[in-house]
């Protein structure tokens, strides 16, 4: 299955934050080997078709490309209790 990590800054601007997830969890659902992928995320996400759903995966894969080759700097989150170590370990990715 695909792992999926969620990037809204590229996303759909028509679609809703719940549509992005829903997509997202329906991408692990229905793997790239599943007959009729793209009609069945759509029918799962809602309010949208196969076209939309395949482009929106193109989009998914545009957006990690540029997080991976480094052109999308990682979210400065603000610290919370317990969240420091997660916090260190993304500033440390970043160097």
């Amino acid at each position: 299955m695909e792992s999926i990590q969620h990037f809204p800054h590229s996303y759909n601007s028509n679609w809703t934050a719940e549509q992005n997830k829903l997509f997202e969890n329906a991408l692990v659902i229905y793997d790239k080997d599943i007959p009729d992928r793209w009609r069945k995320i759509a029918k799962l996400v809602g309010g949208t078709n196969e076209e939309e759903v395949k482009r929106q995966y193109e989009i998914l894969l545009e957006d990690i490309k540029r997080i991976e080759s480094g052109k999308v700097p990682l979210p400065k989150y603000r610290r919370t209790a317990g969240s420091s170590k997660t916090n260190d370990i993304a500033n440390e990715q970043q160097r």
